[in-house]
């Protein structure tokens, strides 16, 4: 089928326009136009104003230009939410490089695959997780240079001694000289965003310039956001939802607070302590947080409504009459934007919403062909803006062909579409497990476990949760003559994997299904799914490190 020319698929390519551009330059101007002082961001230590962000942005991107990154160069971002991330996101955006924000518990194969991947010359990493970094094989990638950021201090890296780098690691430098902004196209891309595949590596997602806007003018009309709204996020800004907020607030005259992470005791008193107005969930922290004691906190807050895609029916109407918050669901994934939703009028507990405007779907049969209303099938999409979804995965030319084949997007989604035009999802089409807000790939679990020397087979699978979403559970058989400690494997899992994608469950069984080709049969392992005879780490008292 040949290859695709990922410099093309950058969008390198300047076009005449007969619309406002809408890349991140252009929309920081646009703001400092319209109200040069209001609020923009806040990391609840630092605040901009739409002013100080073009500053900031400018000689940042200065900064990075004296480091030798030019227009196009990836630069690697292992950062918590802090300011220093979103600096590093305008000074790339700024000066036309791409940013690779990469999930903070990243380690072993995950991490250099998307290090070797992007192909990122500079990394901005915090210092307490460098340490994953530096343990990689660097033969394999093209990193020239680490800028450390100072980690706050903590238990997890107060007095650790520092590590010996293999390439230059520096603190990060002083803002440069400002730079004028480069003169970018909409579809040159901002971000490389990594998300789990379903059967295979890590995709990098190409997000160009506009699709963060388009994200913005359509998350933010469903929220109905509004100049001096606050709108407060505990989530991880490696993440499109959160990184999205951003751009909700940058193009809306409103706040973005993103705090460091989701804590189920201090989630109210934040939204108290920041005069937020808007919020984000994820359907497994609705349940947690209804399922402590109710508290004043849950009332005296200012949030009118928030962003929760994926919370279960049952739980909306709860929430939203205990904390006074309404929930709103919808569809969106890194490579498309808000194809399914609408307004809090719109929504149908249980259901995704119905197609926005400027957005087409269809649910289809293996072959692409409709399948009628209230028939399963995968939802496909396109979208009538250019540039309002990614560009494909970069470095990954088949797997950009296969996804955008037949010029729809296939999401790998099993859904149905009722005859009044609300969605439902059923499942995933392929092995992904997601699982407390973030996606797994079974396969990079399963090759993990696999490198263990008493392991010969593993099978990772998705199990129910208490909450919602999935738990991780591995089937797996031992070589002959092997035994193995459950917690001894998870001990050996921990280092090489994310936190969050070590199995809760292991099953050590005699043989697993497979079909007469030898191909394992996981939906069996799926429909029987936790056995008598797993173990379960919850139970175990051991509790996984999550730095």
């Amino acid at each position: 089928m040949g290859s695709i020319d990922d410099s093309a698929t950058l969008g390198t390519a300047t076009a005449v326009r007969s619309a406002p551009a809408l890349t991140l330059p252009a929309l920081l101007a646009a703001r400092v136009q319209r109200n040069s002082v209001a609020p923009l961001f806040s990391d609840r230590k630092l605040r901009w104003s739409g002013a100080e962000a073009v500053d900031i942005a400018a000689r940042r991107a200065g900064a990075l230009a004296q480091h030798g990154i030019r227009r196009g160069d990836r630069v690697a971002l292992l950062c918590s939410n802090r300011s220093e991330f979103m600096e590093i996101v305008l000074g790339c955006g700024w000066l036309g490089a791409v940013v690779v924000p990469i999930n903070t518990a990243s380690r072993g194969m995950q991490l250099e695959h998307i290090l070797a991947n992007s192909g990122a010359k500079l990394m901005v990493a915090e210092t307490h997780l460098v340490g994953a970094v530096l343990a990689l094989d660097h033969s394999k990638l093209a990193l020239e240079s680490i800028w450390l950021i100072e980690s706050e201090a903590s238990q997890d890296d107060a007095g650790a001694a520092p590590l010996a780098s293999p390439i230059h690691a520096q603190p990060l430098p002083p803002r440069g000289e400002a730079l004028a902004a480069a003169d970018l196209g909409d579809g040159e891309a901002l971000a490389i965003l990594y998300t789990s595949g379903t059967s295979g590596l890590s995709k990098g997602v190409i997000c160009p310039h506009a699709q963060f806007y388009w994200w913005a003018r359509h998350t933010a009309s469903h929220l109905g956001v509004v100049p001096g709204d606050v709108l407060y996020t505990c989530l991880p800004l490696f993440h499109t939802n959160a990184l999205n907020a951003f751009f909700q607030a940058l193009t809306h005259d409103a706040e973005l607070v993103a705090d460091r992470r989701f804590s189920a005791s201090g989630f109210f008193g934040a939204l108290i302590e920041t005069n937020a107005t808007v919020t984000y969930v994820l359907g497994a922290m609705v349940p947690i947080l209804l399922g402590r004691e109710a508290q004043p906190q849950e009332r005296a807050h200012r949030v009118r409504i928030a962003l929760a895609p994926g919370v279960p029916g049952h739980f909306q109407q709860e929430f939203t009459d205990r904390c006074g918050i309404a929930l709103l669901d919808g569809f969106g994934s890194t490579e498309t934007n808000f194809v399914i939703g609408g307004g809090i009028a719109d929504q149908k507990p249980g259901y995704m919403g119905k197609l926005v405007a400027g957005f087409d779907a269809r649910v289809v049969d293996d072959n692409d062909r409709e399948v009628p209303d209230g028939e399963a099938g995968e939802l496909i999409v396109r979208a009538d803006e250019p540039y309002a979804f990614a560009s494909g995965y970069f470095g990954m030319a088949e797997k950009t062909v296969e996804a955008w084949r037949n010029l729809w997007f296939h999401t790998g989604d099993r859904v149905v579409r009722e005859a009044g035009g609300y969605y439902r999802f059923v499942d995933r089409l392929k092995d992904a497990i997601r699982r407390r807000g973030e996606n797994i790939s079974s396969y990079e679990v399963e090759q993990v476990l696999l490198s263990h020397p008493a392991v010969e087979t593993a099978a990772v699978f998705a199990v129910k949760s208490e909450f919602a979403e999935d738990e991780v559970m591995a089937a797996l058989v031992l070589r002959a003559g092997e035994t193995l400690d459950a917690l001894d494997l998870i001990r050996y899992c921990e280092p090489r994997l994310p936190y969050f994608a070590v199995p809760r469950y292991l099953d050590f069984v005699a043989d697993l299904p497979r079909t007469e080709n030898g191909k394992i049969q996981k939906y069996k392992l799926r429909d029987v799914g936790i056995t008598a005879t797993a173990w379960d780490l919850e139970t175990s008292g051991y509790r996984l490190k999550r730095s």
